[in-house]
């Protein structure tokens, strides 16, 4: 910087008027000093140091303001240089903006120069594609030829050749996208459409791999080779990738579901198990294929056994599912198609196999059927089941009535017993239902057991509504049949066989009550085909004890002799029943006989006149109860089943003496439970001697008797039998109308 710069910026730079500021701050300097002067010199002996004080703060002001000079100069020398530099900035920033100025007019004439170049520019670049292409002329003039001849190639399936003149036929286009700037010849524009050609080639051949494995593996190894290389190779910019792998696998997939479940037709009702049993050999024989032939002409990666296993599985549930989604299937194939899928198929006869390698994965593989698809087969199989056992059952049922009109008795099996193929037939058809059902699954058995038990149930209420229709026809004359009781015994051995079979339906494992409701069943209908025998014998007797007790009864036996020939007549047919149920029948025929008897004496047609009438009648009592006794034990009824005693019993009341009448009613009732006043009553009024009082006395001990006997009898005797009854009005609110009836006379 020379010398007149810096006088001219010291003059610029002199110092100017105070500032209002740094008047005041002088006030305030000056007003603090006095303040620190007078604080310090405020006592006299402090003066003799003013001097002191004075010199020492001239020399701390001279020190501050030599300071004070020193960066004031420092200051204004860098404010001068930076003046300075700002200056030489300017003239700069002046010469470069010349500089640009000169340039954009050079620029502007070199564009005109360019403008009138681009002609020329044009023209260069037209050569140098005419020279391209005048040497790439002879390779494009065979590109017609060499397009015909891979169309040949193609159809003649030589696919490796196909693609390697495909290949060259695409480096030349290539070759010829740079020289023509991306423009693509005409002749080239079936290119594309020709490598299609050959994906479909490959893709077909791929989806006759088994056949192509078996007959031709050469074929298949091309086509999977032209696949796998066109897969890996880097396609040019601006084209899609060919993925002919993707391609090839599912024409694989595809060809393998067409072969076995490409029709779309269903299998007709009856069909489905040979359709199944179809597949049966052919799966495995195509697994077979596959893991022995169609691998190895594969890569590794294509996991070809898994691949057929997986496809064949899919397709097949599909088909399955469709199948499952059409019309409602029969019993049978609902049955076919539930055992092959749930044993069959993952046997090792098919997917089970040990000879299936572990590289088919199969426990990978989804159900075949669903929880839902097999609910819906198991109930469409019960439902046709139970409609078939319903109809079996009923025509059996038919068949069995049909008989009981006919001129012949029942048929007898060897042993004499009478003998109907129908509960063999009825058991049969329920067990062999429930054992083919095991055949498929625990819930499926458990479903048709049910079903059986049900349909048994129903059968049973059947078999007895059709013999009291049997039955009513008879007895009111609607249908004269020849054989009616052996009949009727003939259904008893029939439903003893049932019982006795019964159990063959109980399943392992099942509750064991699960039997409970068929067993009541049957004891019901036991109990209705005794009660329609029974009434028979009722029909049968009931003229002959019109006339007991009467005096004819009392002098003579041939009353009673008539009711045991008939009775035993009645009977004679018993001895076809099987035992157990025999001696129950027996049991109930002598009963009834007794209860006609009981009925007959509490009617109270005859009162003895004297003593020697009461011991005929207790004579005649004894007598009738032994010969009762010896013709139930002549039918084979066993001794402790007897209830002709309660005659004997009955004895002791007509000739016993008045005043030990009362033990003989406490004995009665200890017994027999159930007699009432009103029947001692009656039995009493056979006697013809008692007064009001003694009858009142001997019915009072009922009230005092003691309980029942271990050893008394718990079949119901006198309550059946109904007591005498009086007028309404004789009887009292509380106590027996017996009573009421004496204490009103």
């Amino acid at each position: 910087m020379d010398s007149a710069a810096k006088d001219e910026m010291q003059l610029e730079l002199s110092p100017g008027p105070e500032w209002p500021e740094q008047e005041r701050a002088e006030q305030l300097a000056r007003g603090a000093a006095l303040k620190w002067a007078s604080g310090i010199f405020y006592r006299p002996e402090q003066l003799a140091r003013l001097g002191q004080y004075r010199s020492r703060e001239v020399q701390r002001t001279c020190s501050l303001e030599a300071r004070l000079k020193s960066v004031v100069q420092s200051y204004l020398e860098g404010v001068q240089t930076g003046v300075w530099q700002l200056a030489q900035a300017i003239e700069a920033v002046q010469g470069t903006r010349e500089a640009l100025s000169q340039a954009r007019g050079l620029l502007q004439g070199m564009s005109q120069a360019l403008r009138t170049l681009q002609p020329l520019r044009e023209r260069v670049a037209q050569y140098k594609q005419l020279q391209a292409m005048s040497h790439l002329l002879p390779r494009l003039r065979a590109v017609p030829a060499a397009v015909a001849h891979t169309q040949t190639l193609i159809d003649a399936q030589q696919f490796l050749e196909a693609y390697m003149s495909l290949r060259e036929l695409e480096q030349l286009r290539e070759d010829t996208w740079a020289p023509l700037g991306g423009l693509e010849l005409p002749v080239f524009q079936g290119l594309d459409l020709l490598f299609e050609a050959l994906g479909q080639a490959v893709e077909a051949a791929a989806g006759a791999a088994g056949k192509l494995a078996r007959e031709d593996p050469a074929l298949l190894v091309a086509a999977v080779r032209v696949a796998e290389v066109e897969t890996g190779r880097t396609t040019p910019l601006g084209q899609v990738p060919r993925d002919w792998r993707q391609r090839c696998l599912r024409a694989l997939q595809e060809g393998l579901e067409q072969t076995h479940f490409g029709s779309p037709l269903l299998p007709a009702p009856g069909a489905l198990p040979g359709w199944l049993e179809a597949l049966r050999v052919a799966l495995p024989v195509e697994l077979a294929t596959a893991e022995a032939l169609v691998a190895p002409c594969c890569p590794p990666q294509y996991n070809v056994v898994q691949l057929w296993a997986h496809t064949l599985h899919s397709g097949l549930r599909r088909s399955l599912q469709h199948l499952l989604a059409g019309p409602e299937l029969e019993a049978a194939d609902a049955f076919a198609l539930l055992h092959w899928a749930l044993h069959v198929y993952l046997g090792q006869e098919m997917m089970g196999s040990l000879e299936l390698g572990p590289e088919a994965d199969v426990s990978q593989l989804e159900p075949l059927l669903t929880l839902e698809n097999i609910e819906q087969l198991e109930a469409t199989f019960v439902a046709n089941v139970q409609a078939s056992v319903s109809q079996w059952l009923q025509n059996a049922l038919d068949g069995e009535v049909a008989e009981w009109g006919r001129e012949q008795g029942p048929n007898t099996d060897p042993s004499g017993s009478y003998y109907s193929p129908m509960p063999a037939i009825v058991l049969q058809i329920l067990e062999e239902n429930i054992r083919v059902a095991s055949l498929v699954s625990e819930s499926l058995q458990q479903r048709v057991h049910g079903m059986a038990l049900s349909e048994l149930g129903i059968f049973l209420r059947s078999f007895s509504d059709a013999l009291i229709r049997f039955s009513r026809d008879h007895l009111r004359g609607k249908a004269m049949v020849p054989h009616y009781v052996p009949y009727l015994l003939a259904a008893l051995n029939h439903q003893s066989a049932l019982s006795s079979s019964v159990s063959a339906l109980q399943l392992e494992g099942a509750p064991s009550g699960a039997l409970a409701p068929v067993e009541a069943a049957l004891d019901k209908l036991q109990r209705r085909i005794c009660r329609l025998v029974l009434e028979a014998l009722q029909v049968e007797l009931q003229p002959l004890f019109a006339d007991l007790p009467s005096r004819q009864w009392l002098s003579s036996p041939e009353l009673l002799e008539s009711v045991c020939e008939r009775t035993g007549r009645f009977c004679r047919d018993f001895g076809r029943v099987r035992n157990p149920t025999v001696q129950l029948l027996l049991a109930e025929a002598e009963r009834a006989v007794v209860l006609q008897y009981l009925r007959a004496l509490m009617q109270g047609r005859l009162v003895c006149r004297g003593a020697d009438e009461r011991t005929q009648a207790a004579e005649r009592l004894r007598h009738d109860a032994a010969q009762l006794q010896q013709l139930f034990l002549g039918l084979g009824l066993e001794e402790n089943a007897h209830c002709a005693p309660v005659l004997l019993a009955l004895r002791e009341l007509l000739n016993r003496d008045p005043a030990l009448l009362g033990l003989e009613v406490a004995g009665l009732q200890q017994q027999f439970p159930d007699v009432s006043e009103d029947h001692v009553s009656a039995l009493l009024g056979l006697r013809g001697d008692l007064s009001r009082e003694q009858q009142l006395a001997a019915l009072s001990s009922l009230q005092a008797a003691l309980p029942p006997s271990p050893r008394a009898s718990r079949r119901a005797l006198f309550s059946l039998v109904p007591a005498p009854a009086p007028a309404p009005a004789s009887c009292l609110p509380s106590g027996s109308c017996a009573r009421a009836r004496l204490l009103s006379e």
